[in-house]
């Protein structure tokens, strides 16, 4: 090797014009920056309880139910605290008794293990596949909600949505994990009762807030619980949240930055064709990563199954004789950034971003930034 991996330089013609493939937080454009420069006299530092942040929290709830084509009678509920706390909230206020749960990898599985330890709801069902594909849940007596999880951050996983074998919103809640997968993958909200995420990812916002579009079936579920004795912290009870939400509001002090960095991206979204323009973005970019590897004699698509390979975060194995961290080292060296595989899995792999905000032919490029460092490290 003539060469370190931090001294491998890119010839400039093959790098990408935005080096950024972070599977979250993503890819910030530089318009939604510009969106909160020009909110600092109107928006930031007010207060949350006044119009100008309440239109802000309308106008975010108002879109995305354009942009997921919610039909009427859904809500979309907001809160502090991202899709972890939102775990905590579903055990409060969606579970009635128990759960049973697609696990799949490292997200996948903190649904569940919060199901598990939370003292009174009886023991989930885990229904667990190799990393790398996903399981199939089916319709099993005593089960209120079934939890799926539309995208696998940690290994690049998708999954079609679809509501277990013989079950029905009269029967049991389907819950998805959207977090990776919201506005950059396409879903049928027939299928689905509560769809939940945060912004860092496809909406390429920040962290520290939860959304969840809820179908009438969930926000019956949400009040009946509501209503009953069951103790549940302010914080984390959905009741209040919901309550709050329609009056365009949180419970407590939202980060008012990034609503508007997500209601920036959302008209981003919506004036240039809506979801399926996102999602076709991530698509093109998708199709270029897997088609690349699959050319290679050293790379291969970690999900072997093309159906469930995901458009939004792409995972690539390399071979063995490859160092994965020399190239994401490499890369980083000439300004390509958090290429690293999910420390957890633990292998040789690499793991692209490919959300909407990412240029597919900044993707393409990658793959070409690639090539030279592998063929100069060899």
């Amino acid at each position: 090797m003539s060469a370190t991996p931090d001294q491998i330089t890119i010839p400039t013609d093959l790098l990408p014009g935005d080096g950024r493939f972070c599977c979250g937080p993503s890819k910030v454009r530089h318009e939604q920056v510009d969106a909160v420069v020009a909110a600092r006299d109107t928006l930031l530092g007010t207060s949350h309880r006044k119009p100008p942040v309440k239109n802000l929290v309308g106008a975010v709830r108002s879109k995305l139910s354009t942009l997921f084509d919610l039909p009427d009678g859904w809500e979309v509920v907001l809160g502090n605290g991202g899709s972890t706390v939102f775990w905590d909230v579903a055990t409060f206020g969606l579970v009635r008794e128990r759960s049973q749960h697609a696990v799949f990898g490292e997200f996948s599985s903190k649904f569940a293990e919060a199901c598990a330890s939370a003292p009174h709801l009886g023991d989930p069902t885990v229904v667990k596949s190799d990393v790398g594909t996903h399981p199939t849940l089916s319709l099993e007596d005593g089960i209120d909600v079934y939890a799926l999880t539309h995208n696998e951050t940690s290994t690049g996983v998708a999954m079609d949505l679809r509501r277990p074998t013989g079950t029905s919103a009269d029967t049991a809640l389907v819950t998805v994990d959207a977090t990776s997968a919201a506005g950059g993958l396409t879903w049928n909200p027939t299928e689905v009762d509560v769809y939940y995420f945060a912004p860092q990812k496809c909406f390429a916002s920040d962290g520290g807030l939860w959304l969840a579009a809820c179908s009438p079936a969930a926000i019956d579920r949400i009040g009946e619980i509501g209503s009953s004795d069951r103790w549940r912290p302010a914080s984390l009870d959905l009741q209040i949240a919901l309550d709050n939400s329609t009056k365009n509001q949180t419970y407590n002090t939202p980060a008012v930055a990034t609503l508007v960095m997500l209601d920036a991206q959302l008209d981003w979204m919506l004036d240039n064709g809506g979801l399926t323009w996102a999602a076709g973005r991530s698509a093109e970019s998708a199709s270029t990563l897997y088609g690349w590897a699959e050319a290679r004699d050293w790379a291969t698509p970690f999900v072997s199954e093309p159906a469930e390979r995901s458009n939004v975060v792409g995972t690539i194995d390399l071979d063995d004789a490859i160092d994965a961290g020399d190239v994401c080292t490499a890369l980083r060296a000439n300004g390509i950034l958090d290429t690293d595989a999910y420390r957890k899995l633990g292998r040789n792999q690499l793991r692209v971003g490919m959300f909407p905000a990412i240029e597919p032919s900044d993707v393409e490029a990658l793959t070409r930034s690639i090539d030279h460092v592998v063929s100069t490290l060899s």
